[in-house]
């Protein structure tokens, strides 16, 4: 008999240095390649949209996962997306697009753009599910293994009801 999974209640909250290294750890426990605390720190200092999802009760709560998007004219650009690898595949990803498009419709944007590798074809399902449409290919723009570089798929997700364009 397999054991239940307790609900966990979840929120978002910003981003502060106080999540650095849990968001260092789950960062480093995820990719082949992290963002650095640097990456963090001057994402934080620029002024982009940078949440923690957590989950469990008040200073015990666990880290879920974590994004970062910026802002541009009429649209946002999500930077990194990262679901702890504990809590992959439980559906946090769509908890945080969906906090991620709702404010940015907020801020007036048409458009959400992101970049993912093209080996990563896990986390390019996510976003095909959620409705991003692939757009086009960045070569050479993740590093990769042995000095290495991998190409990027270029996605897109039109905020404005009814859009289908890309």
């Amino acid at each position: 008999m397999s054991a239940l999974l307790e609900p966990l209640e979840a929120q978002l909250e910003p981003m502060t240095e106080s999540w650095f290294e849990a968001v260092l750890r789950v960062e480093q426990s995820a990719y082949p390649h992290p963002w650095s605390r640097g990456n963090f720190s001057d994402s934080l200092r620029a002024g982009y949209q940078a949440l923690v999802l957590t989950g469990g009760p008040g200073p015990n709560a666990e880290l879920l996962g974590y994004f970062v998007a910026m802002k541009g004219v009429d649209e946002v650009h999500l930077l990194n997306i990262t679901v702890a690898p504990a809590y992959q595949c439980q559906g946090w990803a769509r908890v945080m697009l969906d906090a991620l498009a709702l404010w940015s419709r907020g801020q007036g944007a048409q458009w959400l753009w992101l970049e993912v590798r093209m080996s990563n074809g896990r986390a390019r399902t996510v976003y095909e599910r959620y409705g991003f449409r692939h757009v086009g290919s960045r070569r050479q723009y993740y590093p990769a293994a042995n000095g290495a570089r991998e190409d990027a798929v270029v996605m897109s997700l039109a905020l404005n009801a009814g859009s289908n364009e890309t």
